[in-house]
């Protein structure tokens, strides 16, 4: 399937920096709670990640990720997730996070 441009446009994917991220075993599959910074507006929203294969919360706190950010709300459990951060698979299948490769500002907009 194809897609115009407009339709990629109206996906808002925005860099943020995670300032807390906790384990989440509660989670049907294992997980951890992040919140991510995107600075202005937007400021600071929750997520849930399935992050556990590669990456500690401790580990994570202050790198930077992009994620969607226009996605409603989601109840993952006891968390609501505001936006869907954003990873590729490895070979496995599990997921590594896709961040900027230099320090940029929070809240920049993908285009």
């Amino acid at each position: 399937m194809t897609i115009t441009y407009d339709d990629f446009a109206r996906v808002d994917i925005r860099v943020g920096r995670i300032t807390r991220a906790e384990p989440f075993p509660e989670a049907r599959k294992p997980a951890i709670k992040l919140w991510v910074d995107f600075g202005g507006d937007l400021g600071e929203k929750r997520s849930s990640a399935q992050l556990t294969r590669h990456y500690d919360p401790d580990g994570l706190i202050g790198r930077q990720v992009l994620a969607v950010v226009n996605f409603p709300p989601r109840q993952i459990g006891k968390v609501m997730s505001e936006v869907l951060v954003l990873g590729v698979p490895d070979a496995e299948g599990e997921v590594v996070l896709i961040a900027p490769d230099q320090a940029v500002p929070n809240g920049g907009k993908l285009f």
